[in-house]
């Protein structure tokens, strides 16, 4: 299915990238915006424009079915959620797709499994993609650190969970077992990986 007008669920300069990449395809764009961007670069670029909320993002750009919604009553036919926001969120991806249209990013199954980092490293793996030396998956006692830690050796970089779907997980290099033992008990669980030809200094 060709895309006729995309519907761009972001703003500031990557909100103005995509309207002009757009633009060279011959493609229409429709840019969403709180009512605080109601006059910004984007909004004027673009070919419409739409308010979904008030300028806190959490009642705008993180709305949903503000966005969703949005995304009907203009005609859309696909949304560009370009960076950060709602882009690394899969239930985002799965309400755009339920909606009858393209999501113009990866499917809500691969943005789950990136977004684990166990998941994703087991992906690659069975891919055939290298991988940098570590844990196999979650590493749930000191025990099992230091068993990592003795095939790999230092330095390492602890991985921790995210905080929220979407968010980065803390990475911390690490040069000794006295430091990776109490970075474990701090919080858990981790997952550990070898800093291949790297040297870290403080």
């Amino acid at each position: 299915m060709a895309i006729r007008n995309l519907l761009i669920a972001n703003r500031g300069e990557i909100a103005v990238r995509i309207v002009r990449a757009a633009r060279e395809l011959s493609i229409r764009t429709i840019q969403v915006h709180s009512t605080a961007d109601a006059e910004s670069l984007a909004v004027k670029l673009a070919d419409e424009a739409i308010a979904i909320g008030p300028p806190q993002a959490a009642k705008s750009y993180l709305n949903i079915p503000a966005i969703i919604d949005a995304a009907k009553k203009t005609g859309a036919d696909a949304v560009h959620p370009g960076y950060g926001f709602l882009a690394e969120n899969a239930g985002f991806a799965e309400a755009v797709v339920g909606a009858g249209l393209i999501f113009v990013g990866p499917s809500a199954a691969a943005i789950r499994t990136m977004g684990d980092k166990v998941a994703a490293r087991q992906a690659a793996a069975k891919a055939g993609v290298p991988t940098v030396p570590g844990s196999d998956g979650r590493v749930d006692d000191l025990d099992a650190a230091h068993a990592v830690i003795a095939k790999t050796g230092f330095p390492i970089m602890i991985k921790g969970p995210p905080v929220v779907a979407g968010a980065a997980s803390a990475s911390q290099p690490t040069r000794t077992s006295s430091t990776a033992s109490s970075r474990r008990r701090r919080r858990r669980p981790w997952r550990l990986s070898a800093m291949a030809g790297s040297t870290w200094r403080r």
